[in-house]
């Protein structure tokens, strides 16, 4: 008897799985975990075949296939028990192009339900981004959904979060079981329930301060007076101080910071710049969301307002001019963040946001820090870890973590690409979970 990361009882039966759209290996790991025996893979992408074959291929196994281009794969060489994969999710999320099965990636999914089709396994797990399931992609959804029904299978399908199951990453994915038929009680397959784990990010980062934080209670009104904001994350309480810092001019918050914070200000400036950032997204000064504000709107919104005050915040690289158009803040784009930081996470965060493949830095204070004073909060913060610079990138071995990667797992040797290759990667514990619920299926088969 074996245990893996997350002390899962693996037993001895024994059973076969194609990995498909492998990347590095996520899905495997846990497969193997389980006792599964890999037939093949499919994977084009050169740097995530490298680190697969690291991992993966040894002696006893070279002569496993990779099964190459997917739009090309039809009857496979052998008979499988389970097909699972990532199918490429990029059509679909908030990080990529939103369009659908009009774009040749998400043509691929016609190409996974005709490998399923074709070869019959026992069953399958396909995963993908929460954004396939979202109202204005529900009809290719349900599409993919009739065709997978049609091809012999019960199916079931979930948005799982990856913090239910033991790692501090606030990451939803959607996962689609089926299972054959004519495999006895296949239509009871529950997903597995949430774990009771509570962890932090200080479990899972290295050099990071690893004392807790008992957070104190605040009246919403007394951190939101009368305007509670809608949109606040899974993680964002309303009766608490948030555990990340957000580094924007052109976003405000409870805990954003602004490029005027982080230098000395006077009053008046920083009177300026709020009131340019309530109003640039006003659609009289443009379609955008976003857009420059001319000399003379700025002068009806301020009063008083002398150019030469503009110019002083263009020399101290808060704003700059746009031809023809107005004023801007220098650091207008969300993602990029001020001076190269975009979040600044707590060590005692319960997740961090989403783990992509866009390059997106995210940074870890490693200085424990705890002000429980809500008018002192961010300037606390500034003093206390950002301008000391007490704050770390979270390094590839972090995010292999932060995604279930046991640390035996070799990455790639260069810092960018393996963060992209896990940010597209699966998170190994909830497959491990999912597995561990879907087996008793196969072994009576």
């Amino acid at each position: 008897m074996q245990t893996d990361l997350f002390n899962l009882e693996i037993s001895q039966p024994k059973f076969t799985f194609v990995d498909l759209f492998s990347g590095i290996g996520g899905f495997r790991i846990a497969l193997e975990n389980w006792g599964g025996k890999c037939l093949g893979y499919s994977e084009i992408a050169a740097n995530s075949i490298q680190v697969y074959k690291q991992n993966f291929i040894r002696d006893a196994n070279l002569d496993e296939p990779n099964l190459g281009d997917m739009r090309s794969l039809h009857k496979l060489p052998f008979t499988v028990d389970l097909i699972t994969g990532g199918v490429p999710c990029q059509p679909w999320s908030i990080a990529g192009k939103l369009r659908g099965l009009d774009d040749p990636r998400g043509q691929l999914w016609l190409d996974t339900i005709r490998v399923i089709k074709m070869n019959q396994p026992l069953a399958f797990i396909l995963e993908n981004v929460k954004g396939l399931t979202d109202p204005r992609h529900r009809p290719q959804f349900e599409s993919i959904l009739e065709e997978l029904s049609a091809a012999n299978y019960h199916l079931k399908w979930q948005v799982i979060n990856a913090s239910d199951f033991g790692l501090p990453q606030d990451r939803d994915r959607v996962f689609i079981v089926g299972i054959r038929r004519d495999i006895n009680q296949g239509q009871n397959f529950q997903f597995p329930q949430p774990l009771n784990l509570h962890p932090k990010l200080f479990d899972f980062v290295e050099g990071v301060s690893q004392k807790p934080v008992i957070k104190k209670k605040f009246s919403p009104q007394v951190l939101f007076g009368n305007h509670i904001p809608p949109a606040r994350g899974r993680f964002q309480k309303n009766d608490e101080l948030n555990d990340f810092f957000l580094f924007s001019d052109v976003r405000n918050g409870q805990t954003t910071i602004h490029s005027w914070d982080l230098i000395e200000t006077s009053d008046r400036q920083k009177q300026i710049c709020d009131i340019i950032l309530k109003n640039r997204r006003k659609k009289i000064y443009g379609p955008q969301d976003g857009n420059p504000i001319p000399l003379a709107a700025l002068q009806q919104l301020i009063n008083d307002l002398q150019e030469s005050e503009l110019n002083q915040l263009i020399d101290q690289r808060i704003l700059r001019y746009v031809e023809n158009r107005g004023y801007e803040f220098v650091n207008s784009k969300i993602s990029s963040g001020i001076n190269g930081v975009a979040k600044i996470y707590l060590a005692h965060a319960e997740a961090i946001a989403t783990l992509t493949a866009t390059g997106t830095k995210i940074f870890v204070a490693t200085k424990y820090f705890n002000c429980q004073n809500h008018q002192r909060y961010k300037q606390e913060f500034i003093k206390t870890i950002y301008h000391p610079q007490k704050y770390k990138e979270i390094t590839p071995r972090d995010t292999a973590r932060l995604q279930g990667f046991p640390d035996w797992f070799v990455l790639h040797q260069n810092p960018s690409i393996a963060k992209k290759q896990l940010g597209n990667a699966v998170p190994v514990p909830v497959v491990d979970y999912i597995v561990k619920s879907l087996l008793p299926f196969i072994w009576e088969a």
